[in-house]
């Protein structure tokens, strides 16, 4: 059984007066982590489901008796799928200021579902992410034989929990379709307002035919017949979601370095991939560049977010085309990086070396990638 990197995280902290909060996209394995923690902790647990009325009815009073009396015996509260409880951050604050000892965990598949969880928890509050599956996850239970020959497939279909568990490509495909088109983006459609839902898949697929490059709002809205204004809307929902993230341009001294434009990744290289329908395998591509780039830059984001590493991550780029793909700053220290699918030399761009003399820059390719999100 896989064990999550948030496990013994998330276990180590129900012993504090606190509220955990875990976010991330649906189907990532959020649910199963938690049946995981349920079944070790010591702890007497109730869980609740906030897709349940009956649930929602029982949380409805918010008193300081009608809670103590739920809660009554137990040292844990998990409610899975929180979002759909009216007023759900005032209940679990009164519960965590009243009721002691306890910990609550909530849960929620965006960003947007808990915004309600904000200032009500402040101080209070424990937040994590949750992925869909990181290599740095994966080691533990594979060889290095293994993790090589699984990679090409890997960056194709990618990392959801049950995709990496279906035997064959032709379900791990089946998988991918049904979850663009019946999970992807519930929560933007069942909590926002949108006009066109098709229009937001069809950005997903603009944004992911441009994978390392940067992505013009205005160019956006006229290819889908948008307002600027919606596009930025749409692409903040879609980051909501755990769809899409977006890395800023780096700069500190030169004018002509890019700062105003953005990149757009996918947290998963299957839900890229099934937005195009493209299932082709390394061999038969002619985009290994976008493939790979995402598959690093995301894989190296799960890697600093579980292992609580601090860094602002930016690609770099001048105006007459010198560019690094990753710039990571962490306690004013910089290290670039460029990602190669082959093992190709290449050397750190000169108006990059003169402007931020002393900064390492490495190579990332596939002979060599392991350390770096492992």
């Amino acid at each position: 059984m896989l064990q999550r990197a948030l496990y013994n995280n998330i276990l180590a902290n129900t012993g504090k007066q606190k509220v955990s909060i875990l976010l991330g996209a649906r189907r990532v394995g959020k649910t199963h982590l938690l049946q995981q923690i349920k079944n070790d902790t010591p702890k007497s647990c109730l869980w609740l489901n906030g897709e349940d009325e009956i649930v929602a009815t029982v949380l409805e009073e918010r008193s300081i008796a009608n809670y103590k009396t739920l809660l009554q015996g137990y040292e844990l509260l998990i409610i899975d799928e929180a979002q759909y409880i009216n007023d759900i951050s005032r209940k679990v604050k009164l519960m965590i200021d009243e009721i002691s000892p306890l910990h609550i965990i909530i849960t929620g598949s965006s960003a947007f579902d808990m915004q309600q969880t904000g200032e009500p928890l402040t101080g209070r509050s424990i937040t994590y992410t949750m992925f869909p599956v990181a290599q740095m996850e994966l080691v533990k239970q594979e060889n290095l034989i293994q993790t090589k020959e699984l990679l090409s497939e890997r960056l194709v279909f990618g990392n959801y929990p049950e995709v990496i568990t279906l035997p064959t490509l032709a379900e791990k495909q089946e998988y991918l379709f049904e979850l663009i088109n019946t999970y992807l983006l519930k929560d933007i459609l069942a909590f926002e307002s949108i006009r066109n839902p098709q229009k937001l898949k069809d950005l997903l697929v603009l944004l992911a035919y441009q994978i390392g490059g940067e992505v013009s709002f205005d160019e956006l809205g006229r290819q889908l017949g948008l307002s600027k204004n919606t596009v930025e809307r749409y692409l903040d929902l879609l980051s909501k979601v755990f769809v899409i993230y977006n890395r800023r341009g780096y700069s500190r001294n030169l004018r002509k370095e890019v700062t105003k434009s953005s990149r757009w990744y996918f947290y998963d290289n299957g839900i890229r991939n099934a937005l195009i329908s493209n299932f082709n395998l390394p061999a038969l591509r002619q985009d290994m560049g976008m493939l790979w780039e995402n598959y690093i830059a995301t894989e190296r984001l799960k890697y600093n977010t579980y292992n609580h590493l601090f860094v602002n991550s930016y690609f770099w780029r001048t105006y007459d085309q010198q560019e690094i793909d990753l710039v990571e700053e962490q306690n004013t220290a910089l290290n670039a990086y460029e990602f190669k699918w082959k093992q190709d030399k290449a050397k750190i761009p000169v108006a990059f070396a003169k402007a931020y003399p002393g900064v390492s820059f490495s190579v990332i390719h596939s002979n060599n990638y392991l350390h770096f999100i492992t």
